[in-house]
């Protein structure tokens, strides 16, 4: 452990003897983590989780039975800050009725001093705001907000470390995230990621390889891999190792799970990866691939380093060695200068890949990002009227594409209970949810599933018992 760390562990002693003496419950305090954005603010979050635990915090998903209350923001889309706005305004009243409520805010949108400084001056019962650099520093934040009766406003502090041994209180039993680096390099120009998370950081493969071993040791069949651009890993690590590599160890684990990885920068995606895929049963045949735009002159306007005739291309080999691959991808509707005749291009390729799945946006700026100050004409009702012609576009594809699937047997992992039917919820590795009727004691089993028939987006099946 480090010394920064074992200096935590401290604060986390004298912490936790603060909050239980402020605790509703037997000295018991009880803790609420909301989480709002990616899978890495998710991921985050559980880190935040392991910490209150290691303070002997229970939880709780109900705002008024909780002594603490932390919200895990995001600063990707203006709808997240504002969703985050009007939650962390019903909690006045909460704070009122319980005066010993301790509030904090975390995550990408705090690391925005104009946030910040909105948060510390509109919403004065917040207690601690902290950003994407502090999470390892909560036990002393927390002390210093409690022991001194102070708001504290912690951002900005990036010191280029990866603070490894934080406690993990994972959300799940058999589903888990694994970052695997942290920050961005690419400064799309729409993108705040760069300038809330910092510079690409990878963590070091025997770290990972170690967490990935215990996730399977665990009984955990679905594994995620994160960074904001996996692809980059390992390029400031001195070592003979990348994603392909990395991805390639993992998969020859012994155990019966599946890996999967997000986010991939198309120009950072290489042949080496595709063919690690391709060879492996246990990475998924599911490929998150953001395209953004189908016009070049966007793409290069969004500073994403390829072009649509090198993403096809890209596509074109992931679909020679990956036959039954499932591609997903984001795209950006109404960027600023964007012709409908240049989204009719974005159109014209997504009916050319035929994605799974897409995350379709409305452009949304982002203060302190280029694109924020670029001329935009556009009315956001006109985005939006483009926006319903592409979903129409995506809804057919996707719906022929579940068609096709009809009669065919499927390996899924099941994540829940589907209805009050008697129907539960899986996942196959395309990263389509089957549902079928079965005994919930399924739920975190594989299973083989014939499927009978097909929705828009989710697949009908029949559960098939082996002899």
């Amino acid at each position: 452990m480090s010394e920064i760390l074992q200096e935590q562990s401290k604060y986390i002693a004298l912490t936790s003897s603060i909050i239980s003496a402020k605790a509703r419950n037997n000295n018991t305090p009880i803790a609420m983590v909301r989480t709002y954005g990616c899978q890495q603010n998710v991921a985050d979050s559980e880190k935040i989780k392991g910490i209150l635990e290691k303070m002997g915090c229970e939880f709780t998903d109900e705002p008024d039975k909780a002594d603490i209350i932390i919200y895990n923001t995001c600063a990707v889309r203006e709808h997240a800050e504002d969703r985050v706005f009007g939650n962390v305004g019903a909690l006045k009243n909460i704070k009122r009725k319980n005066p010993n409520l301790f509030i904090a805010l975390c995550g990408c949108m705090m690391e925005q001093q104009h946030i910040a400084d909105k948060i510390y001056k509109s919403f004065p019962f917040v207690n601690l705001v902290f950003g994407t650099h502090s999470i390892h520093k909560l036990p002393y934040l927390m002390y210093l907000s409690l022991n001194f009766k102070t708001r504290i406003v912690k951002i900005g502090d990036d010191d280029k470390l990866i603070h490894e041994g934080l406690p993990i209180k994972r959300d799940g039993t058999f589903k888990g995230w694994l970052p695997i680096m942290y920050g961005c390099d690419n400064f799309c120009t729409y993108c705040i990621v760069p300038y809330v998370r910092g510079r690409e950081r990878s963590r070091e493969p025997q770290i990972i390889f170690d967490e990935a071993k215990e996730m399977i040791q665990n009984g955990y069949k679905d594994i995620t891999l994160l960074g904001q651009n996996v692809n980059s890993y390992g390029k400031n690590l001195n070592q003979d190792i990348n994603f392909a590599k990395l991805l390639d160890t993992i998969a020859n684990y012994e155990g019966d799970f599946w890996i999967r990885f997000m986010t991939s920068h198309p120009k950072d995606a290489t042949k080496e990866l595709i063919d690690t895929i391709a060879k492996n049963e246990k990475i998924c045949n599911h490929i998150h691939l953001p395209f953004q735009s189908g016009s070049n002159r966007v793409l290069k306007a969004m500073n994403r380093n390829y072009t649509r005739e090198k993403y096809l291309e890209l596509v074109n080999y992931i679909r020679e060695k990956i036959p039954d691959v499932s591609l997903t991808s984001d795209v950006i509707v109404g960027f600023p200068g964007e012709t409908y005749e240049e989204f009719e291009e974005t159109l014209s390729l997504i009916r050319e890949v035929k994605f799974t799945s897409l995350f379709t946006f409305i452009y949304s700026p982002r203060v302190g990002t280029p694109a924020a100050k670029m001329d935009d004409p556009i009315t956001y009702e006109e985005k939006a009227r483009w926006m319903g012609e592409l979903l129409k576009v995506q809804e057919e594809i996707a719906a022929d594409r579940c068609a096709s699937m009809v009669g065919k047997t499927y390996k899924v992992l099941v994540e829940s209970e589907a209805n009050t039917e008697g129907e539960l919820s899986a996942r196959n590795q395309e990263n389509i949810v089957v549902e079928f009727e079965g005994d919930k004691n399924l739920i975190g089993q594989f299973v083989n599933v014939e499927i009978t028939r097909a929705r828009n987006w989710i697949l009908k099946g029949k559960l098939l018992i082996n002899e």
